[in-house]
């Protein structure tokens, strides 16, 4: 099941838990004072950690890559539509929330977006 090209602008490799080689699909929104960065599940693509399990160490890995400034950031986890009839690969979005412990985000807490909301961010 590939994911569609549409979802993300870059395949962005990080290390998952344990260190194992991981990859998600990478998109950065800059809208005015408002830096969104949304990860990409790629299901058989990652040959690793999916996004959700990667956590705090994942918002770290991209901030320090792109040199984003981690207090700044819109994070959002996109489990895209992979036109399964399994209900778990429907496409939902989450904004992530975190709180910083020790320079890693910890306490993360999810709330899913209406496509509304995404279709704000993405125009």
């Amino acid at each position: 099941m590939k994911v569609p090209e549409h979802y993300y602008d870059e395949i962005f490799k990080f290390a998952g838990q344990w260190d194992m080689p991981s990859a998600c699909g990478l998109k950065i929104i800059k809208k005015e004072d408002k830096t969104y960065v949304i990860v990409t599940e790629l299901y058989q693509e990652n040959p690793g950690t999916s996004v959700t399990y990667a956590g705090g160490s994942l918002i770290k890995q991209i901030c320090d890559q792109r040199n984003l400034d981690i207090h700044n950031i819109i994070y959002i986890e996109c489990n895209p539509n992979t036109n399964s009839k399994l209900s778990f690969y429907d496409e939902e979005m989450f904004e992530v929330s975190y709180e910083m412990n020790d320079d890693i985000p910890g306490n993360l807490s999810y709330r899913q977006l209406s496509k509304e909301e995404i279709q704000k961010i993405v125009e």
